[in-house]
């Protein structure tokens, strides 16, 4: 029984991790959508509605971002989208590596190292995960090469 209780908590920490790194390119979006949900709940529009404006918010944070970094050919304002989707994604991967930390009876300074690291890491992959899917269309609707025509056609001509 112990050994299925170890193997189902490495199992659960995987599944943490996992989501943790799927999940990190999303933090802005969540920000965004929990401000706004929160500001509307306040004014008066009642629970569902908020939820539906931060659900609203958070998407269009999303597409915005993705847009924009996708579209501009500008190297600062990409830097900028990727700093803007980066910056929350690290500061939440401090907070879950520093409290997994505190799982493990581990001295305070191993902790804040830990939890840099995890910052550091979870910030590269929100990074790298928002520019993965942004290539630049150059021109037209296809920036890939042409294909000949069909040259059975042309030859007796």
């Amino acid at each position: 029984m112990i050994v299925i209780g170890i193997l189902l908590n490495i199992a659960g920490l995987g599944f943490l991790c996992w989501a943790l790194f799927v999940l990190a390119v999303y933090a802005l979006p969540f920000f965004v959508g929990t401000t706004a949900g929160i500001y509307t709940y306040r004014t008066g529009i009642g629970p569902i509605g908020a939820v539906v404006i931060g659900f609203v918010a958070a998407a269009f944070g999303l597409m915005t971002g993705q847009y924009i970094f996708s579209v501009t050919r500008s190297p600062a304002v990409r830097l900028v989208i990727a700093l803007l989707f980066a910056a929350p994604a690290a500061f939440a991967g401090y907070n879950v590596t520093f409290s997994l930390g505190n799982i493990g009876a581990v001295p305070q300074w191993w902790r804040e190292a830990f939890a840099l690291v995890g910052a550091v890491v979870v910030g590269c992959i929100a990074w790298a995960r928002m520019a993965i899917p942004a290539t630049p269309v150059r021109g037209g609707c296809c920036s890939g090469s042409a294909q000949p025509p069909f040259q059975s056609q042309s030859r007796g001509r």
